[in-house]
């Protein structure tokens, strides 16, 4: 178990885009890792990887846009999620960081992809903690990430449960719903209890909610499930005509990455439970036209190509798959979680 926890302290940052608020260990130096949150969360879900980490690395969470005590400034999903990425870039420019080693969980996966795309030089290492697919969040097959329309159809803020962002509006702590956000912590976060899950709850109650933050605007689709990513908003940010990097491989230097996913992700799947292609397939929104013209995104197969042809290219990449966990394997197995991490940091 861990023990002796260091302080962790929320701070301020202005930069020349926003100004971020991020968690950061009172006197703590050494190298910086810089700890990217998910959709709906925010910097408090890597408290525990923080405390966790050797005190030669110097770990800083930052809230991105629209989450936790950052400033939300709206979100502009037609640059896919360089809105945030280059939120980061200008935060690291902010504290002088220099080259960091980058960690991303789920969307903050897809946030350090981008930046890794645009700015490698920023980057020692990188480690993908269950990340959103290079292609996207719904809406595509295959593993080169195809679009199953041309719109985006099933992807986007379209697929966001509207019970859902009014329980997360209304700042709901229960868990009477299906939909509460306790609920959703519980039954698709983590596949294992998470200690102390009241803090989690708080901080998924931070994110700002509507069409300029989550989930974003909706367009009207003439194809299957009726509707397609708008140009705001965080889900759109993910779609995939907004977000595809389909050439990790050119990318110099090719620092190492490690990816590391729990076997139990309901969220970041090839049968994901939030992908509204294979609720389809599952009977569960009605008019599905098919697995030939409307397949579940296979988003752990699609990482896996794009991170296989930068292997090919010369990158070193380790996958880590923890037997058991969930989306939040850091959270459910922290120690499995910083053994991986810290040979990922070590090793750049």
């Amino acid at each position: 178990m861990l023990t002796d926890r260091p302080t962790i302290t929320d701070r301020p940052v202005t930069t020349d885009r926003l100004t971020v608020n991020h968690a950061e260990i009172e006197g703590r130096t050494g190298e910086p890792v810089v700890l990217l949150h998910g959709n709906v969360s925010s910097g408090v879900f890597w408290h525990p990887t923080m405390a966790g980490l050797p005190e030669r690395f110097r770990p800083l969470a930052p809230d991105l846009r629209g989450f936790g005590r950052t400033e939300p400034l709206p979100v502009d999903a037609t640059r896919g999620l360089r809105d945030h990425s280059e939120d980061v870039l200008s935060f690291l420019h902010a504290l002088a960081l220099g080259p960091v080693h980058l960690v991303g969980w789920s969307m903050g996966g897809g946030v350090a992809l981008q930046l890794l795309r645009d700015r490698p030089d920023l980057v020692r290492s990188l480690t993908l903690v269950n990340p959103v697919s290079p292609y996207g969040f719904g809406g595509t097959h295959g593993a080169d990430g195809r679009l199953n329309s041309p719109d985006g159809a099933g992807s986007g803020a379209g697929g966001a449960a509207p019970e859902f962002v009014r329980l997360l509006s209304e700042g709901e702590t229960g868990a009477g719903s299906p939909f509460a956000p306790r609920a959703v912590l519980d039954s698709a976060y983590a596949a294992e209890p998470l200690a102390d899950p009241d803090r989690y709850v708080a901080a998924m109650l931070a994110t700002r909610t509507g069409e300029d933050h989550y989930p974003g605007d909706v367009r009207p689709s003439a194809t299957w499930p009726g509707s397609a990513p708008g140009g705001r908003g965080v889900l759109n940010s993910m779609a995939p005509t907004h977000f595809r990097i389909d050439d990790l491989e050119v990318i110099d230097p090719k620092p190492p990455v490690l990816w590391i996913r729990g076997s139990a992700d309901v969220i970041v799947s090839d049968t994901s439970v939030f992908d509204l292609a294979h609720l389809g397939a599952l009977g569960a929104i009605p008019g599905w036209p098919g697995a030939e013209t409307c397949p579940a995104q296979p988003m752990v197969t699609q990482t896996r190509a794009a991170l296989d042809r930068y292997a090919a290219a010369g990158g070193r990449v380790r996958e880590v798959v923890v037997e058991g966990a969930g989306h939040t394997v850091h959270l459910e197995r922290p120690e499995e979680f910083l053994t991986a991490l810290v040979e990922n940091l070590d090793g750049a």
